[in-house]
């Protein structure tokens, strides 16, 4: 870009004012003078011819465009021409910079001011209400096509109904379509017109990082956060030394700072390799992106969408390195700053005429007016009434309203899927509903690759993206250097489980490592966490009402058994750990902290709270003698099978039957655990199958108001369909009687007869010969009429022949014409009607047998033919 700042505000104004009173002459591309007089209508001024003859794009026919795309109203016409002089004054004044992008031709070949290209929509969908996801739904919706020429402007701008339908356009189609779309949203959106780098210019992500590694790493900070924050705890009264606790502090910021600056060395040793290679074109590449001001919509501040991947950036980003113009659908801005720093000083006060000039006086945008020039306060009433007549308005937009079905909206992806490499990362989108492979549709809307190189050789994890999933399913992580692999459910699982992380070998095998983590406040045990090992469970919960807020068992190896069993093999028990909370109620000697049962060596330990005012606990430990009363089958204890340790001394010692009691107490508990371990084994292989069966064929829940992909609303309704086809035709058959004609012959009633009326044998069997007879004859007479036509077809066509043979020396070109058609549309007919006759002749047996089976069945007529 050239410098401006040569032509002073002072001497634009002149030149302005100058060209309100016709005395600037200016020329034009052929060195001639062009001058335009105030008081005479514009005439129509015409651009440079393309270098290219104009060719449509391919799967579009240009007569089935609206009347709109195929010509200019006289109010449009006058805007090219407008544009046409602005475009020439601007030449003249900057002779050094690039062509401006005023009035390209469309899809149907005619000229079309690129204000008007825009036409600002607001679709039914949300989800495009918002920026971030418009401009993600563009960049997916469309597959890009580079410009023809990297440092020219294109000589086409397709309006943006025709970008949709063809699914595919360059960085200007895709930021001219995103621009209505955000208008139509309450948006202050810009198409911007100017220069980026190579990678940008070529939607090559390849050097970037993958926005959606940067929210994962973002949102498991804030879930860091909020953790710390929810169980942060008040810490005990600090007793070290504050100069050892300065000491360390200084020496772990040390090594921190060492590490900061042997990371930020890794990382520019990297960035330099890493770097990419000159651009001959740097600076020169075109390109065109979305502008969005702050204040409509609570935007805080401007930034830039890049239209071609979805992604917003400052308006400082390197990426971009100058502006030339920039337009919506109420006027056309041309940047008059300087672009050596790119768009990084740049000020984006459209209102100020000094560094934004604008084509149309009517902008919403407050100006920063000029002082007052001498010799304008002289100008008279008529001066100004010309200055009037030469403001000029702008039409509305030739587009059509956007329209997206909702099928191509739940599309995305051209063909359903696309491909999006980035550093280090791929991404895979899909369409919802899409059958990938032939494979039966299983909820994968998107797939993120994360490699350890920039080949994308070897895969470091996958995640994975889920909608409609009826087990709800929403995200998968995949590990592949530890085979870790975790899966995440929305709430509404009978089992209420959040997260289930397992190793990929052995997915859904029961008594193999994995992880559960289950919703708050959902389960009725209160289960949050559950970590199951070969031989090993643990499990923690919250809110209990017996206090139980962690269990540990220890199972044994099984033991080898050949015959049959029809009991199942469960792993053995050995030790199951079982710690309590704290319930002030309850003195701490009495409460229980921990349970420890020893099956294998038939021991139980009781740990008891510590008092506050204790170092340590009181426990118990009771040994099962595997003696029973005769009596009453009740364990013996013994004073010799109870171990005790009381803290206080000076409290009594509990009697041999409250120890006793004890004992029978902890004996039911054990059971009880046992029981709820199994049970808990039996849950953990249902809920395995369930998920096998679940990924062996997904269902996808679909709305009932979806009739296209909701199989049973489908089904019942082609059967309502086919039931009232059915009752439709079983009424027009009541309506229709063949009979009835020969009913009145005989002065008889077809209603009457079918109430039991009086009718003879000869009067039937009379009344079906009749009945055929009538069919035989049409369909005879049918015969006959096309025989006819067929004859009559052939005969004009002979004629036709014979004046032919007469003339031949004689005709014109136009009249051989003229007779090559006759003739074509002479043996079309021709040929329909034999066609037609020879069906005709086919089905006629079949009419007539019908219609003879019909009368032999027919009630009325049946009990008198039978006979």
């Amino acid at each position: 870009m050239v410098d401006p700042s040569n032509q002073t505000a002072e001497d634009t104004l002149q030149e302005k004012s100058q060209e309100a009173n016709g005395e600037e002459a200016e020329l034009d591309e052929n060195g001639e003078s062009a001058v335009i007089e105030p008081n005479e209508p514009p005439k129509r001024v015409l651009v440079a011819e393309s270098k290219k003859p104009f060719k449509p794009p391919d799967g579009l026919r240009v007569k089935d465009l609206p009347l709109s795309y195929r010509s200019n109203s006289q109010k449009e016409e006058l805007i090219i021409e407008y544009a046409e002089n602005f475009r020439r004054q601007y030449v003249h004044l900057y002779r050094d910079r690039k062509p401006l992008l005023l009035s390209p031709l469309n899809e149907a070949g005619v000229q079309k001011f690129v204000c008007l290209t825009v036409r600002p929509t607001l679709l039914p969908y949300k989800v495009l209400w918002d920026y971030d996801q418009a401009a993600v739904f563009v960049s997916d919706y469309l597959s890009f096509e580079k410009l023809p020429n990297p440092t020219e402007i294109p000589e086409n701008l397709f309006s943006p109904t025709t970008v949709l339908s063809l699914q595919r356009g360059n960085c200007f189609d895709f930021s001219v379509l995103l621009c209505s779309l955000l208008l139509g949203s309450g948006y202050d959106a810009y198409v911007v017109c100017g220069y980026a780098t190579k990678e940008t210019t070529l939607m090559d992500q390849t050097r970037e990082l993958c926005p959606l590694l940067n929210k994962s790493e973002q949102a498991k900070k804030e879930e860091r956060e909020a953790e710390k924050k929810k169980y942060s705890v008040k810490p005990p009264k600090d007793l070290s030394s504050k100069y050892v606790r300065m000491m360390e502090e200084r020496r772990v910021k040390k090594e921190q700072e060492e590490v900061a600056r042997r990371k930020a060395e890794d990382e520019a040793r990297i960035a330099e390799l890493e770097k990419p290679p000159p651009d001959e074109l740097d600076g020169l590449r075109v390109h065109c992106w979305v502008l969005v001001l702050h204040g409509k919509r609570e935007v805080p501040e401007n930034f830039f969408i890049e239209a071609l991947t979805g992604q917003t950036y400052p308006t400082t980003h390197p990426n971009y390195q100058g502006i030339e113009s920039l337009w919506n659908h109420k006027n056309h801005w041309v940047c008059m700053q300087m672009g050596a720093n790119g768009c990084k000083d740049m000020s984006f006060d459209l209102g100020d005429c000094t560094k934004w000039e604008f084509m149309f006086p009517q902008t919403e945008q407050p100006q920063l007016l000029v002082p007052e020039q001498e010799g304008l306060e002289d100008l008279g009433e008529d001066d100004e009434e010309m200055l009037d007549e030469r403001e000029i308005d702008l039409p509305p937009s030739y587009v059509n309203p956007i329209e997206i079905s909702q099928k191509d909206f739940e599309k995305r992806c051209p063909k359903g899927m696309k491909t999006i490499l980035y550093k280090k990362a791929k991404v895979e989108k899909y369409a919802e509903y899409l059958e990938r492979g032939g494979m039966k549709p299983d909820g994968l809307v998107q797939k993120l690759f994360v490699y350890e190189d920039n080949e994308w050789a070897h895969c470091v994890s996958v995640k994975e993206w889920y909608k409609h999933r009826k087990d709800l399913l929403f995200e998968r992580e995949s590990d592949k250097t530890t085979g870790h692999v975790t899966e995440h459910f929305y709430p509404g699982r009978p089992s209420a489980i959040k997260d289930h992380s397992y190793l990929s070998m052995s997915p859904y095998s029961p008594e193999t490592d994995r992880t559960m983590l289950f919703y708050e406040n959902v389960r009725v045990d209160g289960l949050l966490k559950r970590v199951e090992k070969t031989l090993q469970l643990t499990e923690e919960y919250q809110k209990r009402p017996d206090r139980l807020y962690y269990r540990n068992v220890t199972f044994g190896r099984r033991a080898k058994t050949f015959a049959p069993s029809e009991t199942k093999n469960s792993r053995p028990i050995e030790i199951i750990v079982e710690k309590y909370s704290r319930d002030p109620s309850v003195k701490a000697d009495e409460d229980i902290a921990e349970l420890i049962f020893h099956i294998g060596e038939e021991r139980i330990l009781v740990t008891y709270h510590r008092d506050e005012n204790r170092i340590a606990p009181s426990y118990r430990e009771f040994t099962k003698s595997g003696q029973t009363d005769d009596k009453t089958s009740e364990p013996i204890l013994g004073p010799e099978h109870v171990t005790s340790f009381q803290v206080d001394h000076t409290a009594p010692q509990p009697k041999h039957l409250v120890l006793y009691e004890t004992y029978l107490t902890l004996l039911k508990r054990e059971e009880a655990s046992i029981k709820t371990i199994r049970d808990i084994e039996e849950e953990i292989e249902q809920f395995l199958n369930l998920r096998a069966k679940e990924e062996g064929s997904p269902v996808l829940e679909v709305s009932h108001y979806d009739t296209e992909k909701n199989d049973e609303i489908k089904r019942q309704r082609r059967l309502l369909e086919k039931q009232e086809m059915e009752e439709k035709q079983r009424r027009e058959e009541m309506e229709l009687d063949y009979l009835a004609p020969f009913f009145a012959q005989i002065g008889s009633s077809s209603e009457g007869e079918k109430g039991g009326g009086t009718l003879t044998e000869p009067q039937a069997r009379k009344m079906k010969e009749d009945a055929l007879a009538d069919l035989k004859q049409r369909l005879i007479d049918k015969a006959n009429l096309i025989q006819a036509r067929f004859e009559k077809e052939t005969g004009l066509l002979e004629k036709k022949q014979q004046w032919y043979q007469e003339q031949q020396l004689l005709m014109t070109k136009a009249e051989e014409e003229e007779y090559l058609a006759y003739c074509s549309d002479a043996m079309f007919r021709i040929h329909i009607l034999e066609q037609r006759l020879a069906a005709h002749k086919a089905s006629a047996p079949q009419k007539y047998k019908k219609l003879e089976e019909k009368l032999m069945s027919d009630p009325r007529l049946a009990k008198y033919i039978a006979r």
